[in-house]
């Protein structure tokens, strides 16, 4: 049983929200996303990135993540903003790119680490404040900062490598 720190009801082992006060019932999280010894090194894996036209998003667009440790490709859906992380949990808020099948505890990668926005024919790429930080083409994003993203470009989420495709 859970006892809620506001009220004091009790509650099953699990629950997120106090169904008396409706307080959020915080535990310890055993699953904080874990720090990267040393520095990291993104350009010590070989890859082929893929090639091609670099311009910008257009309407008819399809943009998609290609995992270059697994060669998975992951599309996105038809909204214009994406939250990119893994689940954990007892976790309320989940990513809209879960990430956790692909190792992203392992590599490095936050519950919520970042955002891809599409706006006026722009693909943007924001860090939110992760613990490993978010490389745009090895170059370390500041958090909270949007950078323009195109076809090819590849981005570090800690050690998890992708490159953005779109066709």
């Amino acid at each position: 049983m859970i006892i809620c720190p506001n009220c004091n009801h009790q509650e099953v082992d699990g629950a997120i929200f106090c169904s008396d006060c409706g307080a959020q019932l915080v535990q310890k999280d055993k699953s904080s996303t874990q720090k990267i010894q040393g520095d990291v090194d993104l350009d010590s894996r070989s890859t082929a990135p893929i090639q091609g036209d670099t311009s910008i998003f257009k309407g008819n667009t399809w943009l998609s993540l290609h995992l270059l440790e697994s060669g998975q490709i992951l599309p996105l859906s038809d909204k214009t903003e994406f939250t990119i992380g893994r689940v954990s949990p007892n976790q309320p808020i989940m990513p809209d790119i879960d990430l956790t099948p692909y190792n992203a505890f392992e590599n490095g990668v936050s519950r919520i680490h970042a955002v891809i926005r599409i706006n006026q024919g722009q693909v943007q790429l924001m860090d939110l404040g992760s613990s490993n930080g978010t490389f745009l083409n090895s170059e370390r994003m500041m958090p909270n900062t949007e950078r323009a993203i195109r076809h090819g470009d590849i981005v570090s989420l800690g050690k998890l490598r992708l490159q953005i495709v779109m066709t």
